[in-house]
């Protein structure tokens, strides 16, 4: 059981995981041992809610294919329980930031005092600017 929230869980057969080696340097424990994990998690198949899924697609994410199909990699601790902790956790977090709702900004305008202070350092800028040119015997 993968906990996201309070209402939401999803079963383990709907996660898939697999063991490959990992890549990169790390002496002859990477080349022989297979610690890494690849995390596979269908969107449209998984018991989600309707509207995490269509948040989860929404998302423009490049672990998330066109067919919505999310896939972790990971890969940076020795251990294959690590590392699938890691990977559970980050599809965890990953579902979390997609249903947060984003909160709608709203349009200000600069203060008085702010805009006379930006006129003032480009009129500033410009005096220095014009003090470069070449000198007038």
């Amino acid at each position: 059981m993968l906990r996201i929230s309070n209402t939401v869980e999803l079963v383990e057969h709907e996660i898939e995981i697999t063991q490959i080696r990992a890549q990169g340097a790390g002496g002859q424990n990477v080349n022989k041992v297979a610690s890494a994990v690849h995390l596979r998690f269908d969107i449209p198949a998984s018991s989600l809610p309707p509207f995490y899924k269509e948040r989860l697609m929404a998302l423009s994410d490049q672990r998330i294919s066109k067919e919505g199909v999310v896939i972790i990699k990971a890969q940076s601790h020795r251990t294959l329980e690590l590392n699938k902790e890691d990977a559970l956790a980050r599809l965890r977090e990953l579902i979390r930031r997609a249903i947060k709702q984003q909160k709608a900004r709203k349009p200000t305008r600069p203060t008085k005092g702010s805009q006379r202070r930006r006129v003032d350092k480009k009129v500033k800028k410009g005096k220095t600017k014009a003090l470069r040119g070449k000198v007038k015997p």
